[in-house]
């Protein structure tokens, strides 16, 4: 479990490259000057950014093989997960959707800054967005998981891999959905959170 900044950064370090790891390090004070001119993430949480956001957000990638794309991340805000990750992976297609105006044009400069092309920002309700075929359906605060899986199964396959950060509550909102769904997820303990869960799954589910 990790427990200090210290070994944050290295549990990052050892998923990415150094220049991966130097475009982090150049975006974490630009997340904390924007979050003076907007509600990005909670002021308390910057003092543990690497903790709170960057390793939270890249031990995603423990979980899915390389090679499986596009990610979709759902209600991106400051950019966690998908924005981390895309970061650290800028040959990988990612999908960011995000409603709110200034945070999509927060998600746009950065996108522009690190000249990620790799990652493209949809400044829109995910009810809006085109149906399109992902490998990786990421969201991290975004809706329960009936709303979230009812908003989202039309961009699923049967080979998609959910990643679900859910905090305390993942547990419990996966015992409340119908048979189906309890199979085809399951809990894994977060290694930045001794009480939060990641809901994972693969496939495409049968809602009600």
């Amino acid at each position: 479990m990790i427990t200090t900044e210290e070994q944050a950064r290295a549990f990052c370090a050892e998923r990415c490259d150094a220049g991966a790891i130097d475009r982090l390090e150049r975006f974490t004070p630009l997340l904390a000057e924007e979050n003076e001119r907007q509600n990005l993430v909670s002021k308390q949480s910057l003092s543990e950014v690497w903790t709170r956001h960057i390793a939270d957000s890249l031990q995603l990638l423990d979980h899915v093989p390389r090679g499986i794309e596009p990610w979709l991340d759902l209600g991106t805000g400051a950019g966690f997960p998908g924005l981390a990750i895309a970061i650290v992976r800028p040959d990988m297609p990612m999908i960011l959707v995000e409603s709110r105006k200034r945070r999509v044009e927060w998600l746009k400069r950065i996108c522009d800054q690190f000249a990620l092309t790799n990652c493209t920002v949809l400044g829109a309700r995910l009810e809006s967005v085109e149906s399109r075929d992902v490998g990786v359906i990421t969201a991290r605060a975004f809706a329960p998981l009936g709303k979230l899986l009812e908003l989202s199964a039309r961009f699923s396959t049967r080979s998609t891999v959910w990643l679900l950060p859910k905090g305390r509550r993942g547990a419990m909102e996966l015992s409340e959905q119908p048979a189906g769904i309890q199979e085809m997820f399951h809990v894994e303990q977060s290694a930045t959170d001794p009480d939060a869960g990641i809901l994972i799954g693969k496939g495409r589910p049968t809602l009600r």
